[in-house]
């Protein structure tokens, strides 16, 4: 129990797409603004949040896994509290409750806003509150924040989606897309700078339809090049952009804006045609290779990764064959790889000709294969070349075993180097740019081993500093805590809108 002097305590536990981190940094900032405080690490909170996917199969089953966990734990804590929030939540309303009655509060997509109001209901009413609007109440991007990182950022322009993919069930939980006027943004993001950010990355589930709700088909190529005029902002990234509204403007505005990074995230889905067809994706592979081809001719050090399912219903080996054929044309720098899965609620799940589990087990594994052979390749090229990259926090797994540190190029690729600082004054700090030479490549990462070649200590750097020395405040308010991830993960855990 909290005391004047010691304040509830909470955890967010968040799954799914980049949207999901989004949204989990606002939760944290509501439960800070309403005078909770982040439970210390090892220590059981007295509020857990649990921020849903409902994207892969076994999400409900990893999700009633954990609200298993919790139970006899809330058993012996009196007024512990759980609440169920995000796409799960959306897309189960009232059955979540039913399957795990020791949950307290049940919240949307729509209103994460109401969580801090929701808890208090349920702890004065000692009873469960289920809350599920079907459109937005509140932009989220209006809300409190407790950003994850001191140095990069999220910043949403839209939300939903206004595609139909038979395989996709997020529009539904999310709703129709809602866009942000261009000056919300660019003052978020100047505002975001002014605390020290030096990147952001610019979010949507369709990113690149961004203007659709106010009839400008080109306010994201504008929005870009409205980023490269914000002094201070080092780098801008985005995700995820749908191929079928890819248009030359956007590769035009990546090229000719200093800040817009040679990265892109573009999902393919599927190399057939008639696949793509099924999928209800409004592109074919002809347009799909043709976006890369413009992209390369326009930035040649592009890094293009993608997303890819196999054993979609109906996908013959020749489809698959279609497939692999557009992996080696494109020679992506990434993929994220998915079995299908039926997902009730979607098209797909109940057209005919579903693929046999061992059919598209042997496929994925070719993929993965064909993938990983592809991306080493790609990252062997870079071996000799100069990078520069800014350090980024808890993305390398092993670099307290390999006395390393890590950090981002320009390309979004992560590369661990030495932290041997002879040849410059003094060691980065997340958020600084140093310049690396790169000596080995792997299908997933590169390593530059040798001295640090040049440093360049950065307000982000700074800002780092600030966040990891200065007390938290014991008052409530919107805390910026600290940093425990890093840079924003360049890529998704489940398949994206796009």
């Amino acid at each position: 129990m909290s005391t004047a002097a010691q304040p509830r305590t909470y955890e967010v536990r968040t799954y799914g797409c980049q949207m999901n981190v989004h949204d989990s940094e606002r939760l944290s900032g509501l439960l800070e603004d309403a005078g909770y405080a982040a439970a210390p690490e090892g220590e059981q909170a007295d509020v857990v949040v649990f921020n849903t996917c409902a994207v892969r199969e076994n999400a409900d089953n990893r999700l009633y896994g954990n609200l298993g966990h919790l139970a006899p734990i809330k058993a012996k804590r009196p007024g512990m509290q759980i609440a169920v929030g995000g796409c799960m939540a959306q897309k189960d309303r009232d059955t979540v409750v039913k399957r795990a009655p020791w949950v307290d509060v049940v919240f949307g997509t729509h209103n994460i806003g109401s969580l801090p109001a929701l808890l208090d209901r349920a702890r004065v009413q000692e009873e469960a509150q289920v809350e599920i609007l079907e459109s937005l109440d509140v932009f989220p991007s209006t809300l409190p924040t407790k950003r994850e990182s001191a140095y990069a950022a999220w910043v949403s322009v839209s939300v939903g989606c206004n595609n139909t993919c038979t395989f996709c069930i997020v529009p539904s939980l999310r709703g129709k897309e809602k866009d942000r006027r261009p000056g919300e943004i660019l003052a978020e993001i100047e505002a975001l700078v002014a605390e020290g950010v030096s990147e952001v990355t610019l979010l949507g589930q369709n990113v690149n339809a961004y203007g659709v709700e106010f009839g400008d088909r080109q306010a994201f190529s504008k929005l870009l090049r409205a980023c490269g005029a914000i002094e201070g902002l080092e780098r801008v990234r985005f995700t995820s952009p749908h191929p079928a509204e890819f248009t030359d403007d956007v590769i035009e505005a990546m090229a000719e804006t200093h800040n817009v990074m040679p990265s892109l995230h573009m999902p393919l889905q599927s190399g057939s045609s008639k696949v793509l067809k099924d999928m209800r994706r409004s592109y074919r592979q002809e347009k799909f290779l043709g976006i890369i081809d413009r992209v390369r001719a326009a930035l040649p050090d592009a890094a293009i990764t993608t997303d890819i399912i196999v054993g979609f219903p109906g996908e013959t080996e020749e489809d698959f064959q279609e497939t692999l054929k557009v992996v080696r044309e494109a020679r992506f720098s990434g993929a994220f790889t998915f079995q299908y899965s039926k997902r009730p609620g979607t098209p797909a799940a109940t057209l005919p000709d579903q693929v046999a589990q061992a059919d598209v087990t042997d496929r994925y594994n070719r993929l993965v294969e064909l993938v990983n052979e592809i991306t080493w390749d790609e990252n062997k090229r870079l071996i000799g070349r100069e990078l520069e990259l800014m350090v980024s926090e808890g993305e390398g797994r092993k670099d307290a075993a390999t006395h390393r540190l890590s950090g981002r190029a320009p390309d979004n690729r992560l590369v661990h180097f030495e932290a041997d600082f002879s040849q410059v004054d003094g060691a980065p700090r997340p958020g600084d740019m140093v310049t690396v030479q790169v000596t080995y490549a792997a299908p997933h990462h590169l390593v530059a081993d040798g001295p640090v070649r040049a440093l360049r200590r950065t307000r982000s750097g700074d800002a780092w500093e600030r966040r990891t020395t200065t007390p938290a405040p014991a008052t409530a308010g919107v805390g910026l805590g600290m940093p425990s991830i890093g840079v924003p993960a360049p890529l998704p855990d489940a398949p994206v809108c796009g």
